[in-house]
């Protein structure tokens, strides 16, 4: 990495609007001498030089003679700060005004407006968290559910560090005894080493395969899943999204062929995010606009992770059901057994021989049957109930990307084992596993990498 920048930043930490309160954060060597140009205390002058760290001090900001708010000032002096540097937070009034005039008074007296991500950055540029950590906090920034934000909240507290760099060290360990018995080998030898090699990079290696298997569910947890209703027209495919949704966002008719297009939505079911898709009911058409619409439909079943295929209950199954049947044959898919509450013409059981699927019966009219679902949605993806105090899930592309090539360099030293080769050329590939997985942490990444990893965070952060 490159050398540290010390000069001064400053952002709103707060999101834009009014609120009850608005943050100020002001940090590097020259954060308190300028906020103590704008600070006056409300009793007596105060020097915020010599007030206590990380305690509130009640007083004004004020731009020479102007009045600009109350507040209260934070002085958080390094390293002991989020940024590791001298810190400064003023709460004042929320308000998008009051704000930016103290921001832009902070700025006209010596700071520069920081760059998104910029605080995290030097946080870890000074060393106080590393790269996985830092890019946990912009995880739980934008977490969409109970899981994303336990498992953010234990990335920041070092969970993949701590695995990572125990498995560095015991890389590091071979590597220098390698290399010291090549130098020295009167004292140190190499006879048998290889089998007490293989005895450390097995275990090492299901640990690796361990936590690139849980980055399936750590998609799912950070990105939520892809969801495709599908079904012929009318079978309740969009009354379904309202119960969902819990409000009527999709337009519900008689009328068949109502949804022509792909409506997309958000929802929260049992602490899993579901990307859900509407789609036009699939049928045979002559409608050209129908048509596109139900183009559209397949191929957002191509892409889904997850189908749910509603089924008209009320009437017999047709060429049209047929044709959605073999649209989720290879798919994740949970077949709605829908309108319940009226008199069925088509039974679980030969729903279940025909699609090969979970069966769920539902009535979108009386909302019943969501539990049903939310729970198999829950077996389907996450396996049952995740524990986060013990179990270390990966959501990170870039995380896993590095941990399959650190998993693919020490199967290339086990295949050099086996094949006899010197000790010294095992060393080439032990060594880019230590470096990739160096890479999670921030162990030897190139600037660029970093500068793209912290330009996706908020402003102020």
């Amino acid at each position: 990495m490159s050398g540290i920048i010390t000069d001064t930043i400053a952002a709103i930490a707060t999101p834009p609007g009014n609120a009850g309160i608005g943050i100020i954060r002001v940090s590097g060597d020259e954060a308190v001498a300028i906020v103590n140009k704008l600070f006056y205390g409300k009793k007596k002058n105060i020097d915020l030089f010599t007030v206590p760290s990380h305690l509130l001090n009640y007083g004004t900001i004020q731009d020479g003679d102007e009045l600009l708010d109350e507040v209260l000032v934070a002085v958080m002096r390094g390293p002991h700060s989020y940024t590791a540097e001298d810190t400064v937070e003023i709460n004042c009034h929320g308000g998008f005004l009051v704000t930016r005039k103290i921001l832009e008074t902070v700025i006209k007296y010596g700071a520069r407006p920081a760059e998104p991500g910029e605080f995290t950055k030097r946080a870890f540029l000074h060393g106080r968290i590393d790269l996985s950590q830092a890019e946990a906090v912009m995880d739980l920034i934008h977490a969409q559910n109970e899981y994303a934000v336990k498992s953010s909240a234990l990335q920041l507290k070092g969970s993949v560090s701590r695995k990572v760099k125990k498995m560095r060290e015991e890389i590091l360990y071979e590597l220098a005894y390698i290399e010291s018995a090549l130098d020295d080998p009167e004292h140190i030898s190499l006879d048998g080493y290889e089998e007490s090699l293989l005895e450390v990079l097995k275990p090492m290696i299901f640990q690796l395969e361990k936590m690139i298997s849980s980055a399936d569910q750590g998609k799912i947890i950070s990105e939520g899943i892809r969801t495709v209703i599908l079904g012929k027209p009318n079978a309740g495919k969009s009354s379904l999204l309202n119960v969902l949704l819990g409000e009527e966002r999709a337009i519900v008719t008689d009328i068949a062929g109502t949804t022509r297009d792909v409506l997309e939505e958000h929802i929260c079911l049992g602490g899993i995010h579901l990307n859900i898709m509407d789609t036009a009911g699939i049928r045979e058409t002559k409608d050209k606009v129908e048509q596109i619409g139900v183009s559209r439909a397949k191929d957002a079943a191509d892409a889904a992770d997850l189908i749910l295929y509603v089924v008209d209950g009320s009437c017999p199954l047709n060429d049209d059901d047929e044709m959605i049947i073999k649209i989720i044959q290879d798919k994740k898919a949970v077949v709605l057994l829908n309108k319940t509450d009226l008199r069925l013409k088509v039974k679980e059981q030969e729903l279940e021989e025909k699609t090969g699927h979970t069966i769920i019966s539902v009535s979108a009219k009386e909302e019943t049957g969501v539990d049903n679902l939310e729970k198999a949605i829950r077996d389907m993806f996450l396996a049952g109930e995740i524990n986060f105090n013990d179990q270390l899930i990966i959501t990170n592309v870039r995380h896993k990307a590095a941990l399959m090539s650190c998993k693919e360099s020490l199967n290339m030293v086990i295949s050099s084992i086996e094949s006899g080769m010197p000790e010294d050329f095992l060393t080439i590939d032990l060594m880019d596993a230590y470096k990739y997985l160096g890479s999670i942490i921030g162990e030897a990444v190139e600037d660029d990498l970093v500068d793209k990893i912290f330009e996706k965070f908020c402003m102020g952060k």
